[in-house]
């Protein structure tokens, strides 16, 4: 294998020659018009990052198309000058894969946000890449429908980006990722080339080049429209929150609800840190402050097989434990215990100026023990860590909480998070879940692939992207993006990667 790769004409992730970028900005100006490209200094701040905000890099040049044959003519344009670009959507992605590249262009989807087609009696819907997330089930609700996939981060992130990082969310254990509900795209190839791939039926013959694309992270081109698959709402819901005295406990009540062969809806876990940090800023007066963890879980279905479930799992959480458990059927209760899990991120600000959060993935049998050796590892390096992940599929989200303006800390608790990565991989998890590999942990990428397996993923890189100018440097390690050339500038107007 590594014989046939190494006569491959492979995308080199190096840096960019310097380009006359007011003569670029012209050619784009003359094709998508002068609004649509941003060339200002203080206007490219607003693009300079995505949600990993320590780390910025300003980019020279952003363009903002607004048809799929914008995007495609603005890519046709780098391939002829040779110039890379990086696609962004709404920039709400947790790992630097919307991070602007030394010397590349910047191409904004998130003008394109109409949803352009709604067939219900197919049950699916067609959207532009900048629609956001909640938009969908907003557009289908009133006929008794829904959009599954729903990451934290939902009422303002778009599909385009959820569809580059097969984003999850709390629903994605019974019901799965975003891969799982995209039944169809259409795409610009970082030639210029528009393709569609995919359809309007769920198992088309032939490569899942679908699924292929979802998850790539902007490096084999940029979708411009996404048929999505909807669902028909339950019938029946409730939530269940469960407190405990002990995270091996609620552990415990996680493999025992899936090993009774419940597979609920949602099932996330939070610390006591992260309880009590969700108390002090939202302010729910429905999380126990001495637990030391809290499940909350959802069920839904047929109202008799809802009832049935309820009081399964109600009797196991009791039998591992559990001081507590309250029952919501009400929307709005129901709302309301999910309201502090969905802005546990946002409340680690009251506690810190900064946090790091990763985004691991191990066995559900393994969470005690995993649990534990966070907690040791957090002492070890002496920061604090939040927990509050989807513990039904053992998608952890560990909150490491700093000072940025301390010098040292970043480095320090990358590290340590770094390390947290490391052990998901060593009891049979992965380096992520739902928020990608981008920048920030391509370096990783080594311990959890070999060689050959790395080298295997490059053959489909190159086939979609031979040139390398889609999203370079992300995804994969090499010794620029890993070694000490990672810390290398070009232009220090505006493309020094800075860290804050």
């Amino acid at each position: 294998m590594a014989a046939m790769v190494s006569q491959l004409n492979l995308p080199q992730d190096r840096p960019p020659e310097a380009q006359d970028w007011t003569a670029l900005a012209q050619e784009f100006a003359a094709v998508l018009g002068k609004k649509a490209v941003v060339r200002r200094q203080e206007e490219l701040l607003v693009y300079e990052c995505d949600g990993l905000t320590s780390y910025r890099q300003r980019p020279p040049l952003v363009v903002l198309p607004r048809t799929t044959e914008q995007v495609a003519a603005a890519v046709q344009i780098c391939d002829r000058n040779n110039v890379p670009f990086v696609a962004r959507g709404a920039g709400t992605g947790l790992s630097g894969g919307a991070l602007p590249v030394e010397n590349a262009v910047l191409i904004v989807t998130a003008p394109m946000n109409q949803i352009l087609n709604v067939d219900l009696d197919n049950q699916r819907v067609t959207v532009q890449p900048g629609v956001i997330n909640t938009w969908v089930t907003q557009a289908v609700s009133g006929a008794g429908f829904y959009y599954a996939p729903d990451p934290s981060s939902q009422t303002v992130c778009s599909i385009g980006g959820n569809v580059a990082e097969n984003s999850g969310g709390v629903h994605c254990l019974k019901y799965g990722v975003t891969t799982n509900h995209v039944l169809g795209l259409k795409l610009v190839l970082p030639n210029g080339e528009v393709v569609e791939i995919g359809g309007g039926v769920a198992e088309p013959p032939g490569y899942d080049l679908t699924g292929v694309f979802v998850g790539s992270e902007g490096t084999l081109g940029i979708v411009t429209e996404i048929t999505l698959r909807i669902l028909k709402a339950p019938e029946a819901i409730n939530v269940l929150l469960a407190d405990f005295t002990s995270v091996e406990a609620a552990g415990a009540t996680v493999s025992d609800i899936i090993g009774a062969g419940i597979i609920p809806a949602g099932l996330e876990m939070m610390d006591n840190f992260s309880i009590n940090a969700v108390e002090d800023v939202v302010q729910t007066a429905c999380y126990p402050r001495d637990a030391t963890a809290i499940l909350l879980i959802e069920i839904d279905g047929l109202p008799a097989e809802v009832a049935a479930s309820r009081d399964r799992i109600a009797a196991l959480c009791h039998q591992n434990g559990a001081r507590q458990v309250t029952v919501a059927a009400d929307p709005e209760e129901r709302l309301r215990l999910w309201k502090g899990r969905k802005a546990a991120f946002a409340a680690m600000g009251k506690l810190s100026p900064d946090y790091y959060v990763q985004d691991g993935v191990i066995p559900r049998t393994q969470l005690p023990y995993v649990l534990r050796e966070i907690a040791a590892l957090g002492e070890q390096h002496g920061y604090r860590v939040a927990n509050v992940f989807h513990a039904g599929d053992g998608n952890l989200h560990p909150l490491i909480l700093y000072n940025n303006q301390i010098p040292g800390q970043l480095e320090a608790v990358e590290a340590l998070g770094g390390d947290i990565l490391k052990l998901c991989v060593q009891v049979g998890g992965s380096i992520s879940g739902e928020h990608g590999i981008g920048a920030d942990k391509r370096c990783y990428m080594a311990d959890m692939f070999s060689p050959t397996d790395l080298e295997t993923m490059q053959w489909v890189r190159a086939a979609w992207n031979p040139k390398g100018l889609a999203n370079p440097t992300k995804l994969f390690p090499t010794p620029r993006t890993c070694g000490e050339g990672a810390r290398a500038t070009v232009d220090p107007q505006f493309t020094t990667l800075e860290r804050f």
